[in-house]
């Protein structure tokens, strides 16, 4: 072992010392060394678990790393494909570009190439004239001419060039289109928008007439609602009357302007026409005729001067009648917007009326709410009945939908796991027959197989896609696009022909599959949401709308330039027409001259040539034109189908809008028809029981004895006793009503009371009202009208705008073009010319008269422009309120659009920190592989330095172990890795179905938002309509209550609409996330390795899965829901048939019927044997009810039985996550521990490169010193050298001297030396073949060495400091040497221990691993189990809820049951008491019976039938629980399986360990084709960069090519500029003329603007001015109904004044005669004051004196007070004492209003107020003047809760005080001054009428009532 140990530091030393210490090279040692041990310990130990296990691992680590290499080439090649279609897309992309621009450059080179024909016929045209003016210039005169016209051609010419030099503007059509779109697009948005608008007003002039007319019925007063409607409609028909009026005119006014526009048009064509045949005769007779010139020109040249004049004056004419026709339109639209004002403000008069209104009836809708609270419970219990009846059909429907979706999801499922089974078995045969070519060539034909196996299931798949494609066919470009990539896969498969690409493919199909299963499920739910598709429909339109916009634009371009081209036609035609008038001229003037008249001739020919040639392109112009036109109206006729698709998709929405609201009136109709038909139907049962009976009766009395006479006398005496208690009890009920009555009156009448006083008012301003009302429903008819006329003149208006703005477009080019003229025609004149200065002034004249008539025509379009721009904002400022809630909708979506953002952008968090692990991990096994393949590179260096073959060996070994040590290592990080990549892929997975799910959920949640939104506002409505109801009762309310109760109906319809959809959308997600769930159960499932835990989750999922119970509940509920439905039926049917046989008693009770008896008394008892019947089956149902019951109980025991199960199944999960948690801490200290353990080996490692440097340092001195002993010596030490190692064979020479006795001494202590050093180790023996080298090499030198004798002295000296040092180095080398026995003992130790804990760590991790994947695995499991729990729980909870629910109604119609029963026993008893009745009507009764039979016989089939439902379900049930036995039948059978394996994976283990070697040998098989996988991976990876750097390259290309295109682009942008700058040059002489149009503009907008502020503030004050007048009515109404009020007491309190004047003298007299009666007791005395008080008022002035001198000497006041009294009469007005008690003191005295308005102020007010004004000075404290708060006082006209603070500031405002108020009188809502002018005077209110203040402290307050008058205060107080 020490030479073993020594070669080991050796070999170490020399492979650190080369290599420079890499720790690399010291790891694959190691590896080495421990594959070594573990050979070793199978050798010795036999261990066969542990070899097992670390087979086991390598081959997981082996299987591990050809996965990740798998899925790398899986990630690039899809990288490839995406890469690959990219190109294609951006190829594609290009190409169309190219396209685009290659048609662009073809047209712009066709339109030059026309152009440069054009100019070079010009040119022509210009030498041809130039020719004839120089061979006709014989005069200097005519020189002129040539030039002038020399100029104007050539202006012509370069007139015409710039037009055309922007004929490459097609490179801006790319903008322009983008902006056309753009601004179509917005252009849509806005209409959308405005029809979203004016649906919405609709809408709420709808909601508005309905409240209106709801509130109109609440009117006491009927026939003033019925005069109001009958007055609304007839204004509505006059309204509509006018408008049709008003509609026709403009028709008319149109047709007519249209018909002239024709008539003008045509008869210009015709002139033109005339004009050009005309010119072309000229022409004729110019050619024929050149020898006699003068005469036919004299005669043509005033033909052709009249018929230009004739034109023109017909071009005024036409002109006039336009200007005449736009005049009537400008009034037309002026008297709309009168009118239209005009509907605004008695829009806002309606709006205050309508505020009156709603006051006046809130007190009436306050009592209403009373009532319609009981209606409202009956109607929730019936909207609750339907809303069970419409979940129930939405649960069948969608359990069929999902009974559909499993189907085929099963199918799918199938495909799937044929899939696996395929890629298991391939995965099999590769693991037992991998080193067999023999099983390769067997997997490739089973591949093959499992090939055509896929293409049957890709069959399969299309014929799916195909039916799929059926129902939705707006999916084809995905299923193109994975057809494509389909292909790309099969090219691909083609290329690649290894086992693993195949099997790539085959998983690679399998995932294809998973993704068509995930579009399909998309698919299936968006079958749910139709409106998706009709949005898709309508954006379709759309962007067929804007395509046709786009052409039309188009179009609209081609036919401005064809009128520019046409106008500069037309142009040329005058200027050449005026040439040829001048030339005329000038041949009349030189008509003597022949040979001028020939050169003129010859310039008229060129002319008319010219002339020629403008006709030819007119006629192509035309011709172009017409075709501009016929596709202009192509593109308009396609517009107007794409407004009439619009418009029908309008109707149809309108249509259904109306159906639904047709049905929902019908609806109402029908339970309307319903009651009544229940009535009649009552009636007429009445009337044949009461036929019955009497048919009954006349038959009982032929066929019974007097014994049955008496006994039915005694049934019928009980009867009547039974009658008697009911009528007893009834009375009770009707005594009981009958006080609830009472109460209702008495708070009516105290409402009544309240209101009577606002009657009266009412019925006095009954004309007023009934013109507000008239006005209100005139302008609510307006408005409707209005809306939809207005709507109509938007459009229509909206039309003319564009039209108009294409004209003035196209006015303002033909302006444009016209200054281009005249600066050329100034240019012209600026030289000089002597014959061309009349013509260019002709010319100006024309065209300044051309631009005037321009100008006119201009400002009339401008002023159209401006009237539709004005009607256009006025419906602008209707579009504000739509805007408003649009709005509120944006920012709702936005909040939805956040929320959603959130969770994307934490989705895309998540996804690039994922991305960022796996970069990162992709490195780490970058640099892995890398470390790897120098690993694998065996150390060769050791063996090229040493020789020997135990070195050689042991560097092998060392080489070795350092490859394992690295490889597992590697292995360990790569198995690592490829979990982190799994994880990675399912998180990846998770997150892109949650997206979607979210996706789904955000849309979900917007309809739910949407919907809630619509409940929500439904509620409300319903809310306020419970409290209008609440607030009124009333009998006169009746039709009001009806309105109401038929919404509230049709409100309940929608809200189960509403609640129904969102069951829907909740039950879509539920399935959406049960699907979610079940796919990941299955990747779960398939994913798993070990096949124990799949079948433990499987049973638990077993157990804790009740979900057929859970369908069997729900079925039986169904079933029970079905069967209770058509009990009620029976239940409902029976009452009605009872209650009409009740009404028939008591009808026929009076009456004997005189009918003929035609029925015997069998057919009699049959009828009471068929109710027997009847009622025996009704007992059998009630038992069946039972049965049923209790079978829902004890399913609910089951249900709570299989919840227990769950939880402890839940317990037992947990209980196996703690333990995989313990495990996973152990995990992490074992690891922790070995990295420890390989921290401190590192530092061995480099304490042993330190040893082994010593060691190799050593060596080196030790070689030098020998070297130097080796030189030194002689012949003799090479003969003892061949005496002690006889194995070195040296031919030395002869030796004939002999050596001295100093050689000899030397060559002993040498021999001896070298015995020392031969005993000393192994490494000392190269030092001696070192000396054995150089000895040979000093016998060769021996003649040298004789010489050298002197020398041997030295050498002595040498040699003992040489020995010395030996002695030293071998002391040295002796403690190195133990020092390295010791370390090399400890590391054997170490090592031992570092394998030991190598192999528990790898143990321990492959534990782990196994433990955290079955964690995982279970917390997935556990997971999933406590969803469905929760799931399950849910359902328990409402199926629980539906039981409770079904047990109360079966309850509730088990007791109507008993009470129907009760009521057929009791008609049965009357109607055998009856004794007459009529044959028909029991005709008609034993039909009905026979309709009954019919009916019980359904029934009974029905019951039939829910049996053998509920036997299904019962089978099915004992099914499931048979199968649950079989479950755990099949646990223990599987419990015993696994018992058994583990027995027999014990042998297979004890016979595994013989199979270790062969295992090995297989791993290295394995290992040398992962290397090949590695190379062809390699291989591939190279191809696929190669490709993405040809597309890089390609992309590249492509870009250059489309920088070509865009420097062509930018030159031809550089062209246009250049041509831009000539035309700006040429636009500066015309920008005088368009400053002067721009100051006229802005001078009209500054008119209008000013015009319009005017009129907006004049509107805003005639507002406010309503306003304030609408105020100030509500407050004279109050204070009339206050005064009226104050009227009736005052008048009563008059009536009893003058009762009382005549008592008072009569008083007055016997006081006069009895002056002893004031000793009358104090009843009497109090008797006689009041009289007193009421005499002194009643008495004259004259005569007040004596009467109280009389109330003076009752009082005790002595006669002098009396006349001091009287003497104070003259100041005050009122005696000195009284008005010192009812005028106040000092600051507390109060001016009093008078009583009427004619007395005085102070000396007419009545006895009463001052009384009551002297009480209240008397009870409030004598404190100096106290000011009372302002907030504790209540001011007269504080408004009632229900009206505005207005009216408290007006009441405030007629004058009252704080101060003054009146502890007697409550404060009333009628109190009110009597005259309102009064107020202002600065005298306050009648004291009467003042409010009590609450903080008067003194005097116990009087309880008045609201009616009570003063005078009833005053008696009150008297009588106290």
């Amino acid at each position: 072992m020490s030479s073993w140990l020594g070669g080991i530091g050796s070999g170490l030393g020399q492979s650190l010392g080369q290599v420079g210490g890499s720790l690399s090279s010291f790891t694959g040692q190691i590896s080495n060394f421990t594959k070594d041990m573990l050979l070793e310990g199978v050798e010795e130990v036999g261990d066969a678990v542990t070899e097992l296990q670390v087979s086991n691992s390598k081959l997981a680590e082996v299987e591990a790393s050809f996965t990740t290499q798998k899925s790398e080439y899986d990630r690039l090649r899809k990288l490839y494909a995406e890469l690959e279609e990219k190109l294609e897309a951006s190829e594609i992309q290009i190409k169309a570009q190219s396209a685009e621009y290659r048609t662009l450059l073809q047209q712009k080179d066709v339109e030059i190439s026309h152009l440069k024909a054009r100019q070079s016929g010009l040119q022509e045209e210009f030498q041809k004239l130039q020719h004839s003016a120089q061979s006709a210039a014989i005069g200097p005169a005519m020189l002129p001419v040539t030039t002038a016209s020399s100029t104007t051609t050539s202006s012509s010419v370069s007139s015409y060039l710039p037009q055309h030099s922007g004929s490459h503007q097609g490179f801006h059509g790319d903008e322009m289109d983008l902006s056309d779109v753009i601004w179509s697009q917005q252009e849509i948005n806005r209409l959308s928008t405005e029809v979203m608008r004016l649906e919405a007003e609709v809408a709420h002039w709808r909601r508005m007439s309905q409240t209106s007319a709801a509130a109109g019925s609440g009117t006491g007063d009927q026939g003033e609602i019925l005069k109001l409607q009958r007055t609304i409609k007839d204004l509505r028909e006059e309204m509509s009357r006018e408008v049709d009026e008003h509609q026709h005119e403009l028709a008319a006014v149109q047709d007519s302007q249209r018909q002239k526009m024709a008539d003008i048009t045509r008869r210009h064509r015709d002139e033109l026409a005339e004009y050009e045949e005309r010119i072309e005769e000229l022409e004729e007779q110019i050619q024929s005729g050149g020898s006699q010139p003068t005469s036919p020109s004299d005669s043509k040249v005033p033909e052709l001067q009249k018929t230009i004049s004739s034109l023109q004056e017909a071009a005024d004419q036409r002109e006039k009648q336009l200007a005449e026709l736009s005049a009537s339109l400008e009034e037309a639209q002026r008297n709309e917007a009168s009118l239209q004002l005009e509907r605004d403000d008695a829009l806002e008069e309606n709006a205050g009326l309508l505020q009156n209104y709603t006051r006046l009836q809130a007190s009436v809708t306050e009592l209403q709410t009373r009532v319609q609270e009981q209606e409202g419970k009956a109607l929730q219990k019936v909207q609750l009945e339907h809303e069970i009846q419409a979940l129930r059909k939405n649960l069948a429907g969608i359990l069929s939908v999902i009974l559909d979706f499993c189907g085929f999801f099963f199918s799918q499922l199938n495909l799937q796991e044929r899939l696996k089974k395929a890629e298991d078995q391939t995965v099999s045969n590769n693991e037992t027959d991998s080193g067999e070519s023999e099983a390769l060539e067997d997997l490739r034909a089973e591949l093959e197989r499992r090939e055509k196996v896929l293409r049957n299931t890709e069959e399969e798949r299309d014929t799916l896609m195909s039916e799929l494609e059926e129902l939705d066919r707006q999916n084809q470009d995905a299923t193109q696009h994975m057809i494509s990539v389909k292909g790309q896969l099969k090219k691909a498969e083609a290329e690649l022909t290894s086992l693993s690409a195949e099997l790539n493919t085959t998983k690679d199909k399998n995932e294809a599959l998973k993704q068509e299963l995930e579009t399909q499920k998309e698919k299936i739910s968006q079958s749910a949401f139709t409106l998706n598709d009709l949005h898709m429909g309508k954006q379709q339109l759309e962007g067929s709308v804007k395509e046709l916009k786009d052409k039309l634009g188009h179009a609209q371009e081609q036919n401005r330039e064809a009128r520019r081209e046409i106008a500069e036609l037309k142009k040329t035609l005058q200027e050449r027409e005026e040439q040829l008038s001048v030339a005329k001229a000038e041949q009349d003037q030189a008509g003597d001259r022949a040979t001028e008249v020939q050169g003129a001739n010859e310039v008229l020919a060129g002319k008319e040539r010219e002339l020629s040639d403008l006709r030819r392109e007119l006629d192509e112009m035309r011709s172009s034109q017409e075709k501009v036109l016929s596709e202009d109206y192509e593109l308009k006729m396609e517009n107007r189908r794409l407004k009439e698709m619009k418009e029908s998709q309008g109707s149809l929405k309108r249509t259904v809008l109306e159906k639904d609201t047709r049905i929902e009136a019908l609806k109402l109709e029908k339970t309307q028809l319903e009651g009544e038909l229940r009535q009649a139907e009552s009636k007429i049962t009445q009337q044949a029981k009461q036929y019955q009976q009497t048919i009954e009766e006349l038959t009982r009395a032929r066929s019974m004895d007097a014994s049955a006479l008496q006994m039915e006398h005694e049934r019928a005496i009980k009867l009547n006793q039974d009658k008697d208690m009911e009528i007893a009890q009834l009375k009770r009920d009707m005594e009981q009503v009958a006080s609830d009555h009472r109460d209702t009156n008495e708070m009516l009448s105290i409402t009544v009371a309240g209101q009577k006083q606002l009657t009266d008012l009412l019925q006095e301003k009954d004309a007023f009202t009934e013109t507000l009302k008239q006005n209100a429903s005139d302008l609510q008819m307006e408005m409707e009208n209005r809306i939809t006329v207005m709507t109509k003149e938007a459009e229509a208006l909206k039309q003319v705008l564009d039209e108009k703005e294409k004209q003035v477009g196209g006015m303002k080019e033909e302006n444009s073009h016209l200054k281009e003229e005249i600066d050329r025609l100034r240019d012209q004149q600026s030289r000089p010319q002597s014959l061309a200065e009349p013509r260019t002034l002709d010319i100006i004249t024309e065209l300044e008269t051309e631009i005037t008539q321009l100008k006119a025509s201009r400002s009339r379009l401008e002023d159209e422009v401006q009237t539709l721009r004005r009607t256009l904002e006025e419906q602008q400022g209707s579009l504000l309120l739509s805007q408003q809630s649009l709005q509120a909708q944006q920012t709702e979506l936005e909040q939805a659009h956040a929320r959603h953002q959130q969770t994307t952008q934490n989705y895309d968090r998540l996804i690039h920190a994922r991305d960022e692990e796996i970069s990162n991990l992709q490195q780490m096994v970058d640099q892995l592989s890398e470390s790897r393949s120098r690993a694998d590179s065996p150390p060769v260096q050791g063996d090229v330095i040493l020789q020997e073959e135990k070195t050689q060996t042991l560097n092998q070994e060392n080489g070795n172990e350092k490859h394992d040590l690295s490889k597992v290592e590697i292995e360990k990080l790569v198995r690592g890795i490829k979990e982190k990549e799994t994880e990675i892929s399912q998180l990846n997975e998770k997150n892109l179905s949650l997206t979607k799910q979210l996706d789904q959920l955000v849309v979900s949640r917007d309809e739910v938002g949407k919907l809630s939104q619509m409940i929500l506002q439904k509620d409300l409505e319903i809310q306020a309509l419970h409290a209008r109801v609440s607030m009124g009762v009333g009998g006169g309310h009746n039709q009001d209550v009806l309105f109401l109760q038929q919404q509230l109906q049709a409100y309940a319809v929608e809200r189960e609409q509403v609640l129904a959809v969102l069951n829907e959308k909740t039950r879509e997600n539920s399935q959406l996330r049960s699907d979610h769930h079940r796919l990941m159960d299955m990747i779960a499932g398939k994913e798993a390795a070990l096949v124990k835990l799949q079948q433990e989750n499987q049973r638990l999922s077993n157990m804790s899965d009740p979900s057929g119970s859970q369908e069997m509940f729900k079925e039986t509920i169904q079933n029970l829901s079905r069967i209770i439905r058509e009990k009620d039926i029976e239940i409902d049917a029976l009452t009605q048939k009872c209650q009409t046989l009740v009404t028939v008693l008591q009808t026929s009770g009076g009456e004997s019927g005189a009918g003929s008896g035609g029925v015997s008394s069998n057919q009699f008892e049959e009828l009471l044997q068929e109710r027997d019947t009847l009622k025996q089956q009704v007992k059998k149902m009630e038992e069946w009810k039972q049965q049923v019951i209790t079978t829902v109980k004890n399913m609910q025991h089951e249900s709570a039985q299989l919840q227990e199960e769950l939880i402890k199944l839940q317990g037992q999960v947990t209980a196996d996550s703690d333990c995989s948690s313990k495990l996973t801490v152990d995990y992490t200290r074992l690891i922790q521990s070995y990295e420890q353990k390989e921290r401190r080996l590192g530092s061995l490692s480099q304490e042993l490169a330190q040893v082994q440097q010593t060691i190799t340092q050593l060596s080196t001195t030790k070689e030098v010193l020998l070297g130097k002993l080796d030189s030194v010596a002689q012949t003799p030490e090479a003969v003892a050298a061949q005496s002690s190692a006889p194995s070195l064979t040296v031919d030395a020479p002869s030796h004939q001297t002999s050596p001295t006795a100093d050689s000899e001494r030397l060559q002993d202590e040498v021999v001896r030396l070298r015995a020392q050093l031969a005993e000393k180790d192994n490494m000392i023996r190269t030092i001696q073949e070192n000396n054995h080298r150089l000895s040979n090499s000093a016998s060769a030198s021996e003649s040298e060495q004789r010489s050298q004798a002197e020398e041997t002295r030295q050498v002595r000296e040498r040699l003992d400091a040489l020995q010395r040092s030996v002695r030293e180095k071998d002391l040295l080398i002796k403690s190195k040497s133990d020092q390295l026995n010791q370390v090399s003992e400890s590391l054997r130790n170490r090592e031992n221990d570092n394998e030991v804990l190598k192999q528990a760590v790898t143990n321990l991790k492959e534990r782990a691993l196994i433990l955290e994947m079955d964690g995982r695995k279970l917390k997935e499991e556990n997971e999933l189990v406590a969803a469905r729990s929760r799931e399950k729980e849910s359902e328990f909870r409402a199926l629980q809820e539906t039981n409770m629910q079904v047990s109360l109604l079966l309850r509730e119609k088990e007791f109507e049951m008993s009470a129907v029963s009760e009521k057929a026993a009791t008609m049965e008893k009357m109607l055998k008491d009856k004794d007459q009745g009529k044959t028909g009507e029991l005709n008609q009764l034993l039909n009905e019976l026979k309709s009954m039979q019919e009916k019980a016989v359904l029934f009974q089939q029905e019951r039939d039938q829910v049996m053998m439902a509920l036997k299904q379900k019962q089978m099915e049930t004992t099914a499931v629980q048979t199968e649950l036995h079989h479950m755990r039948d099949k646990e223990q059978r599987l419990n015993l399986e696994l018992e058994r394996l583990r027995n027999h994976l014990l042998e297979i283990e004890d016979s595994y360990t013989r199979e270790a070697l062969a295992a090995e040998d297989r791993e290295t098989e394995l290992r040398r084709r992962v290397a090949m996988l590695d190379q062809k991976l390699a291989t591939s990876s190279n191809a696929v960069e190669n490709a993405s750097q040809h597309a890089s390259m390609q992309v590249e290309s492509l870009q250059e090519q489309l920088n070509g295109v865009v420097k062509q682009r930018d030159d031809a942008l550089i062209h246009l500029r250049t041509s831009q700058e000539q035309v700006n040059q040429y636009a500066v002489s015309l920008s005088n003329l368009q400053m002067v149009l721009e100051q006229f503009q802005q001078e009209e907008k500054a008119m209008y603007s000013a015009e319009l502020e005017r009129h907006k503030k004049e509107k805003e004050e005639w507002r406010r001015k309503a306003q304030r007048l609408e105020d100030q009515a509500s407050a004279l109404q109050i204070n009339l109904d206050e005064a009226n009020a104050a009227l009736d007491s005052a008048s009563r309190l008059t009536d009893q004044l003058d009762l009382k004047e005549e008592q008072l003298e009569e008083l007055k007299r016997q006081g006069e005669l009895q002056p002893e009666c004031f000793q009358l007791p104090t009843s009497a005395q109090k008797v006689l004051m009041r009289n007193l008080f009421l005499g002194y008022f009643h008495t004259p002035k004259t005569k007040r004196a004596d009467v109280l001198r009389l109330m003076g000497s009752v009082l005790g006041l002595t006669r002098e007070d009396v006349d001091k009294m009287l003497v104070d009469d003259g100041r005050h007005g009122v005696t000195g004492w009284m008005s010192s008690w009812l005028g106040g003191r000092g600051a507390q005295s109060v001016p009093n209003t008078p009583q009427r308005p004619t007395s005085g102020q102070g000396l007419n007010s009545s006895f009463s107020e001052m009384f009551v004004k002297f009480l209240e000075i008397e009870s409030t404290p004598s404190l100096p003047a106290p000011r009372l708060p302002v907030h504790d006082i209540k001011p007269l006209g504080a408004p009632p809760s229900r009206r505005t603070s207005g009216a408290a500031s007006r009441a405030a405002a007629l004058g009252k005080r704080p101060g003054e108020s009146n502890p007697f009188l409550a404060p009333r809502s009628a109190a009110v001054p009597l005259l309102a002018g009064s107020g202002s005077g600065g005298s306050g209110g009648h004291l009467l009428m003042k409010p009590i203040s609450d903080a008067l402290p003194t005097f116990t307050p009087v309880p008045v009532s609201a009616e009570a008058s003063a005078g009833a205060v005053l008696k009150d107080l008297l009588k106290q």
